[in-house]
């Protein structure tokens, strides 16, 4: 469905982290807009959100320890709390969610590392949800039940959430929200087919369509209506650059002889924007991997004895830590013989995903495995030992936290 591979895309970013060295992060969508921006020192801007349903686990860290690096190299964060998908989907009053994402989840985000950004609820932002109902015109019924799987007895809420996501991530490029510029959203690569849907939405609120066309830039002109003075736009970028051209007034087309489409595209949005149109440059994306829980399956709130929450005690952890699916041999003399697989254990992937953070201390640890050198039993006996300092530590830093909720928190 057109994920581009993410491994040459991270390695000019300033100090790249481990989730891009370990290439947990393995995909994107048009992340080069977010590269130029950054090397460009141009304004830039992080959407993600968080499903206040359940317990805080490690596969929810991956999320924000990616936006506390983008934070660390010039991001604006968003953050947007789903307490109108928890209360349409996961049966939560809204009083509810607010409970669990403040003392589950943003307390827990501040601690991790988190900046004073913009955190603001659904139910509480009505330019989301102002948005979300004029961007829904571009849609259809049968649209959101093929992608979503809605049926006839699926409820009206739920069935406008994917809307209240589209508003979330596109509001940010409004100018109350910092205006038209490049907008990143990392998810799991199952919100694949949400990112797409709201990048076409996006395209269909546009006037123009800018795209690679035999080796020049097309601009078309969408609509119908005004369509010389929009061609004379067009026309007029075109000549600003320096740029050669062709003009088929027949095909509301204007040929551009330009080395890519952003600037153009860029540019093209913000005359639609003073033409009083929206003008959303599509989102950017990147996909990582989830963390698998400790029986080899997902991790997941619902399964809380596979699954290490950030609020458990460094003993549950350790219990769990003991039980969990490893790739070692079925005793340790077969195991010294033959060697391990880390690339099947669950012990192995929490060092991965960050228990360890050093690659040269990753490396060893798994051609050891390989080679039968090192057991089960001492990687266990690690991974307790390190989960215990990070809980500790974490639990401290998120008592210290409360007090600084209200910092975050917008409207």
């Amino acid at each position: 469905f057109g994920i581009e591979d993410f491994r040459n895309e991270w390695k000019d970013l300033p100090s790249p982290p481990f989730f891009f060295r370990r290439g947990i992060v393995f995909g994107h969508r048009d992340f080069h807009r977010i590269k130029k921006a950054i090397r460009k020192g141009k304004p830039w801007v992080i959407l993600t959100g968080l499903m206040p349903s359940g317990k805080m686990h490690l596969g929810h860290k991956i999320v924000i320890d990616q936006v506390i690096y983008y934070q660390s190299i010039g991001a604006d964060i968003h953050i947007a709390v789903a307490d109108i998908e928890a209360y349409a989907t996961r049966g939560y009053t809204l009083k509810q969610a607010e409970k669990i994402a403040i003392e589950e989840y943003i307390a827990n985000y501040i601690a991790l590392g988190l900046k004073p950004c913009n955190i603001y609820f659904q139910s509480k932002n009505n330019d989301v949800k102002d948005l979300a109902y004029l961007l829904a015109k571009k849609a259809n019924l049968s649209e959101v039940m093929a992608i979503y799987g809605f049926t006839g007895s699926t409820n009206m809420a739920h069935i406008f959430a994917p809307f209240i996501q589209a508003g979330d991530i596109l509001h940010v490029q409004l100018d109350a929200y910092g205006g038209l510029r490049p907008t990143l959203v990392p998810v799991g690569v199952d919100q694949d087919p949400h990112i797409r849907f709201c990048r076409d939405i996006a395209s269909a609120h546009r006037l123009y369509s800018v795209m690679e066309h035999e080796g020049r830039v097309g601009v078309f002109v969408k609509v119908d209506e005004n369509v010389e003075k929009l061609l004379d736009i067009a026309e007029e970028i075109a000549r600003k650059h320096g740029y050669e051209y062709e003009r088929n007034d027949a095909y509301k087309a204007i040929y551009i002889e330009a080395d890519g489409i952003d600037e153009i595209d860029f540019e093209l949005a913000l005359k639609e924007r003073e033409l009083g149109f929206y003008g959303f440059i599509s989102p950017s994306s990147t996909y990582h991997r989830f963390i698998t829980g400790l029986d080899g399956n997902k991790m997941s709130s619902s399964r809380p004895n596979y699954a290490i929450f950030l609020s458990d005690t460094p003993e549950e952890a350790k219990k769990k830590i003991w039980r969990a699916k490893t790739g070692g041999k079925v005793s340790i003399e077969e195991h010294r013989r033959l060697g391990g697989e880390p690339e099947k254990c669950i012990i192995y992937e929490l060092f991965t995903y960050g228990l360890i953070k050093d690659d040269k201390e990753l490396e060893e640890i798994y051609e050891k495995c390989r080679k039968g050198e090192q057991t089960c039993g001492q990687c266990k006996k690690l991974a307790s030992e390190l989960m215990e300092e990070f809980l500790i530590d974490l639990k401290e830093k998120r008592n210290a936290a409360r007090d600084e909720i209200k910092e975050y928190l917008k409207v």
